[in-house]
């Protein structure tokens, strides 16, 4: 087998990343010429292959059971005791240096060797205490910089296990030793992280691939842990009373996405998944799998060259623009949550690449989960909510979203949730950062009667997660101001009853029409990049057209008619105005013009035909064609008929009443 060595003193700034959670640094020399290569994932795509039967001494299913786990677990009493004082000893050893330090004033002297030492703990007590690690290191406005620096490095810089065991994997899961499968692998890994490790290989067609083999008695390790884990979140759960939220479902929802993670053939599946839901994105791009070299404990896929979202100097010296790829980043993650539900719940830096050509390299499909349709509408709607300080509102999609039981009272929630959000003091609510959202809900759950959801702690895992890598690259980064412009494109063009219904609620108020709200929902949705104004107008014609859209058609109507008559006012308040003052006819009485709000709607509707003519898509040049092909349009000839109908019967009344106030 042809082994690649990597000269030890030649290090460089070029950085390469595969195997999911690791990013690593390939050395080359400096004074050598590399050519990038950066294939179209869509392109290279190949059939997928039936991967082969393990032939490991481990089972062939890794499915988290925590009933199984707990009878496994149950008989063995001293090696649980062990495990905990194993994990205590040390952790309280690391606090006790803290608070020493503290008493004696040199916290900062020994920052540097107390993040070492963190960074050590974590690493020792294994896989399930380094996912903490990574964590905490994606949030520099929680975690002090040197600490952060060290935390950063349970990302692929962990200790690996010998190359005699990894090799037993690659020839136990795939049948042949590794020199029969690759043309090369290097000498070493390049990376290791919580799981696994990752060598760099080349296939013998010549494809250049990350190979991640996972780490031995992974299984024994992460169970021990979740049992102890989970029998303290139950305990809690039972005993302290003001803990409302079901803490052993969440820990099992993340025991099920951890042992999910150690099936590289479901990462497979999950990145192939990803890639036909958002891979057609706009500078996203997700690696390539190899099934005839992939099984559970080893994983075959695309080498991607890309630096960490974390260095923005160097993407910087590419001429690519960082803060631009996580606008990218942060949109990916929009559609993930809120239109297909299946996300990424793990993007670290070193998950996330940005590749010599300026796209956004995802990586790691090991950890991923699933929102359900009605959670993805819910959290539209509590968005829309809290932009819009719809606090009441709000409440009660926390009702639909399971945090708060239908039985309970939300009248004390309302006032609490405006005082969360009056930290904005008089801004935007979108100018708030989702950590300081999230901390001030929790609390609010603490004092009032909310249980949190499973499916939840993920959701803000991967969005904390986010902001964090956001906040790195620009401090004055705002999550909730970049996803507003795609939650108002969803409302216009989404067909959804649930989001029609959300439309409804906002535009209308008291059987009034909000035209600020809709000036703003338009002016936030032109800024999507996938805002279809033709699409806006075909699906609005046709909702207004139907039984569901009766409410807000005879609204409409109602508006339209008092447009009708504030500038039919203005114009007869002007005429009269000049046959009094200019021509002298004094005889004729001067009629009023149009009342203050009617000017304020007429205002609106000047700004919101503005703000349509900038939207993107709009043509006048194609408008004749459009509105014919609009009139002939069934649907909109039914909606005419009803809005002549209506205007008629207005005027009318009208009449009426003007005769019988007259006589």
């Amino acid at each position: 087998m042809m082994v690649k060595t990597l000269p030890p003193s030649s290090r460089t700034s070029q950085e390469d990343s595969r195997g999911g959670e690791l990013s690593v640094i390939e050395v080359v020399a400096e004074q050598s010429t590399q050519t990038l290569v950066i294939k179209s994932a869509a392109a290279s795509r190949l059939p997928r292959h039936k991967p082969r039967v393990t032939t490991g001494s481990e089972p062939e299913s890794v499915l988290y059971d925590p009933v199984e786990i707990q009878a496994q677990y149950n008989g063995r009493f001293w090696q649980v005791l062990r495990r905990i004082f194993t994990v205590l000893q040390p952790t309280l050893s690391f606090a006790f240096g803290l608070w020493w330090d503290k008493q004696w004033g040199i916290v900062v002297k020994n920052e540097r060797r107390r993040a070492v030492q963190l960074r050590d703990l974590l690493t020792k007590l294994g896989p399930a205490y380094i996912k903490i690690g990574q964590a905490l290191s994606t949030r520099p406005d929680l975690v002090p910089p040197t600490y952060l620096e060290e935390l950063t490095r349970l990302q692929d810089q962990l200790p690996a296990f010998p190359n005699e065991i990894a090799y037993q994997f690659i020839e136990e899961e795939l049948g042949a030793p590794p020199a029969e499968i690759y043309a090369e692998l290097s000498a070493q890994p390049i990376a290791a992280a919580s799981l696994g490790q990752v060598y760099k290989g080349k296939l013998k067609t010549g494809e250049e691939v990350a190979i991640k083999v996972q780490r031995p008695d992974l299984r024994e390790r992460i169970t021990i842990d979740l049992y102890i884990l989970r029998n303290l979140a139950g305990w809690v759960q039972r005993n302290v009373k003001r803990v409302r939220s079901d803490l052993v479902g969440i820990l099992d929802e993340l025991g099920d996405r951890i042992f999910e993670e150690m099936d590289y053939i479901h990462e497979g599946e999950n990145a192939e998944r990803f890639f036909e839901l958002y891979g057609h994105m706009k500078d996203i791009y997700v690696p390539k799998i190899y099934w005839e070299y992939t099984n559970r404990r080893v994983l075959t896929m695309e080498w991607i060259n890309g630096i960490k979202l974390t260095q923005p100097e160097k993407i910087a010296a590419l001429g690519i623009n960082a803060r631009y790829l996580i606008e990218v980043g942060v949109q990916c993650s929009l559609r993930q949550l809120l239109e297909h539900g299946f996300f990424h719940a793990d993007p670290h830096p070193g998950n996330l690449l940005a590749t010599m050509d300026g796209k956004l390299a995802y990586l790691d499909f090991g950890m991923m989960s699933e929102v359900k349709p009605a959670q993805r509408y819910g959290l539209i709607e509590a968005i829309v909510h809290v932009v819009n300080r719809e606090f009441d509102s709000l409440a009660k999609d926390y009702v639909k979203l399971e945090f708060l039981t239908p039985e309970t009272d939300l009248t004390p929630i309302i006032p609490a949730f405006a005082k969360v959000f009056a930290n904005a003091q008089g801004a935007s609510v979108a100018d708030l950062n989702i950590k300081s959202i999230t901390d001030d809900l929790s609390a609010l759950m603490y004092e009032y009667p909310f249980r949190v959801p499973p499916y939840y702690a993920l959701i803000i895992r991967s969005l904390v997660t986010l902001e964090g890598i956001a906040i790195y690259i620009d401090p004055d980064f705002k999550v909730l101001s970049e996803a507003y412009p795609y939650v108002a494109k969803r409302l216009l063009t989404d067909p959804a009853d649930e989001l029609r219904t959300s439309l409804q609620e906002l535009l209308f108020k008291d059987g009034k029409f909000r035209w600020n709200r809709l000036e703003n929902l338009l002016k936030n949705a032109r800024s999507n990049q996938e805002y279809d104004l033709n699409l806006v107008v075909n699906q609005g014609v046709e909702f207004l057209s139907s039984d569901r859209g009766s409410f807000i058609r005879d609204r409409l109507v109602d508006e339209f008619f008092n447009s009708i008559d504030a500038v039919s006012k203005n114009a007869l308040h002007n005429f009269t105005y000049v046959l009094r003052e200019r021509v002298g006819i004094t005889a004729v009485n001067q009629i009023p013009s149009a009342t203050v709000e009617q000017q304020q709607t007429l205002e609106y509707i000047k700004r919101i035909a503005g703000i349509l003519r900038e939207t993107k898509g709009f043509d006048v040049t194609k408008l004749a064609p459009q509105l014919a092909q609009v009139i002939v349009n069934p649907g909109v000839q039914l909606l005419g008929q009803q809005i002549a109908t209506r205007v008629t019967q207005k005027a009318v009344t009208r009449i009426i009443r003007e005769l019988l106030a007259s006589e």
